[in-house]
This record gives C-alpha cells, structure tokens and sequence, in this order.
C-alpha cells in the first residue's frame, strides 16, 4: 500500500516545480493531506572511509543542485554524535527534507523529534532508523536478496544442491550497529544453514551462528577492513593447521573482503583453483580489481545510481505534494511502525560480467580496473 501525499493548496505552476512553496508535514494534517514544501535538503552520511558512500552522497546532491534545491550533503566519520550534531545542524539551516545513511540507526530517536517539530519529511536511505516513528520513508535494495545471492553463488560453485562436501567455511557478518547487516547475514544463512547442518560445510573455527538471530556474534564493527583482517588472521593461525584450508569465506560486502584477502595472501594463499571463494557487496573499484585477478570470486552490485534516482523521485514527489511511491509496506519494522519502503533489485557480478555490468553502464571506468 502506498502512502498518499494529497495537495492541501492547489497552485498549480508551484506545485509541479521542486522549488515549491513552504507548508506542513503531511503527518501533521489531521486531513491526511500533504501540501508542497521547500526543496531545502539535508544530505546525512555515514563516512568517507567507504567509496560508496562518498559517490552516494555526490551523486544525489549534484541532482538536486541541479534541479534548483538548496542542498547540505554531510560525513560523519563514523560517529554518531557527530551524525546527530550534523542533522541538527541542517535543521537549524531550514531543511524540510532529511535524507539520513544512519550510521547507529537506534540513536536517532530524539534528533528526529526535532526534525518533526520542525515539519521535515525524514527518509532513511539504505539503512533503516530504528525506535522512531518519524521515520516517513525507507529507499533500500532488497538486503535480503543481497545475502541470498551470496549464499546461491556458494550453493552453485560447491556443488552443495549436489550433495557435494564437506568444504571448510568461514562466516562473516557485518557492523552489529547496521539494521541492513543482519538481512544480509539472513539472506545467506538460510540458504547456508541447512548445509552445515548435514555437514557439507564445516566451520572449523566454530564461529557458526546457531540461527539467524545470532549474527552480531560474528559481526565485524564499523564494516572495518583491518578488523576482518584481523579477525581472518586469527582464524587462520589459530584452527588451519597441518595443511587445512579454508574453501569458502562468506563476506557480506567489499570492505570486509579486502581484509579477508590480505589475511589470506600472508598465510601464503594465490590465487588459482584452490584459492577460496570470496563473496562481497558494493563493486568498490579495489574489489572489482580483485575479482579481475582472481582473488575474490564475486561481488552483489547494488546500482546506488539507482538508489540516488529513486530518493531523488521521492523528494519530488514530496515537495511537489503528490503520492510517493513506495513498494514495500510489510517487511521494514522499526520497532514503532512499519516504514513504507522502496526496494531495488541487486544483482551478482562475476569476473566474466565486470565489462556489461559494470564499465558498458559506465557506473565504473576501465582504468578504475585495470582494464
């Protein structure tokens, strides 16, 4: 079901133009009815340590500069005082749109309170906010499609839907602080549970989370590649003795990738057929390289073009008081209310696709790769 935004004033040659008229919040109409508002936009990021969120942030705020709004796109190193001082910040500037990567989405409560006082619209992008209900929209991919092609890319190179084993697993998860890492983690587990269960994938570091639920125990904060390395090389030194091997790692994005494979590489590993499956998430252009070279075997790509488009339909349709589409009224709650979402649709990039998918849709340029 979509959530209608029904123009409270009719002017007309305002209200088809992003640079509309000031109003109130659609949640604050007893009518239900949604007038036009300010294209003033506060952009909250989570880092730049990322390469995606730097080209996320970028990307969205060149369009809407572009179409005449009055943009503050910020980065939050990583600290969530810092993220909740910036949103705050931009309210204080005049925003009536927020557009929040949460880095700690349960710390967010008493900050939106503020954004609600103030009649802004606050769409999570990404990452859901939890403990809030102002929280009016969610633009994400569909996280638990991003884990469960990690886990069939696994079930088909191994041959387990074959009967094939048993093969040495190592699981990772991502930020404990991340709502999306547990979807990804969900996604791929119950496609790899039932495997470990009949003993065709064998985690000799016993880091195997008993079900879904338990994923934070494995679950590497701040997405850090060093702390994968880190903890890789622990798992390395500490139960691959004697000639053991890992067979496969499940990784759930790039960032930790990198530092899974560095782990590898100085415990001797090369790449070559007995070289580890590798999974990851975001194409980041050091991963695509390491596809190219054989040292990860695939990455979900995520089109965050796609993702900027769509948030950036979402804040026409808001400023512009019309309906925003939304996809998805069910899956996302944040513990106060479902959150009405927009998902796209991910998909797997191999060593064979990295020139149609990636370079061809110029979402990267072959001198990133190596190409």
């Amino acid at each position: 079901m979509k959530k209608k935004l029904l123009a409270a004033v009719a002017v007309g040659a305002l209200a088809i133009s992003l640079a509309a008229c000031s109003s109130t919040r659609g949640g604050d109409d007893p009518s239900g009815a949604a007038a036009s508002t300010d294209c003033n936009v506060g952009i909250a990021m989570p880092t730049r340590s990322l390469e995606r969120w730097i080209n996320d942030g970028e990307q969205l705020q060149a369009k809407l500069k572009d179409a005449g709004c009055t943009v503050d796109l910020q980065y939050a190193d990583n600290k969530t005082d810092q993220q909740i001082s910036q949103i705050q910040n931009q309210l204080a500037g005049g925003a009536k749109i927020l557009v929040i990567a949460a880095i700690d989405g349960s710390t967010l409560g008493p900050v939106l309170e503020e954004a609600k006082a103030q009649n802004a619209t606050v769409i999570a992008y990404d990452r859901l906010i939890n403990g809030s209900e102002n929280v009016d929209y969610y633009a994400t991919f569909d996280n638990y499609k991003v884990g469960t092609l990690q886990g069939q890319y696994i079930e088909k190179q191994l041959g387990l839907a074959d009967g094939k084993g048993p093969f040495n697993l190592e699981p990772f998860a991502g930020s404990p602080d991340d709502n999306n890492a547990k979807f990804f983690f969900a996604g791929a587990w119950d496609v790899l549970k039932p495997y470990i269960d009949k003993g065709q994938l064998v985690v000799p570091s016993g880091k195997a989370p008993a079900n879904d639920d338990a994923w934070a125990s494995i679950g590497i904060q701040g997405w850090a590649s060093d702390k994968a390395q880190a903890e890789m090389d622990n798992r390395l030194s500490s139960f691959y003795g004697d000639g053991k091997k890992v067979s496969v790692v499940l990784s759930p994005n790039d960032s930790l990738a990198i530092g899974i494979e560095a782990s590898l590489k100085s415990a001797g590993y090369t790449a070559g057929a007995d070289y580890p499956i590798i999974t990851g998430q975001d194409a980041d252009k050091a991963n695509v390289k390491a596809i190219l070279d054989g040292l990860q075997s695939m990455t979900v790509w995520k089109d965050t073009r796609a993702l900027g488009d769509r948030v950036f339909t979402m804040i026409q349709e808001i400023t512009q008081g019309k309906e925003v589409e939304v996809n998805d009224t069910k899956t996302y709650d944040n513990g106060k209310k479902v959150v009405p979402s927009y998902l796209l649709t991910p998909e797997v990039v191999t060593k064979d696709d990295v020139q149609s998918k990636l370079i061809d849709s110029g979402f990267l340029k072959a001198s990133d790769v190596g190409l």
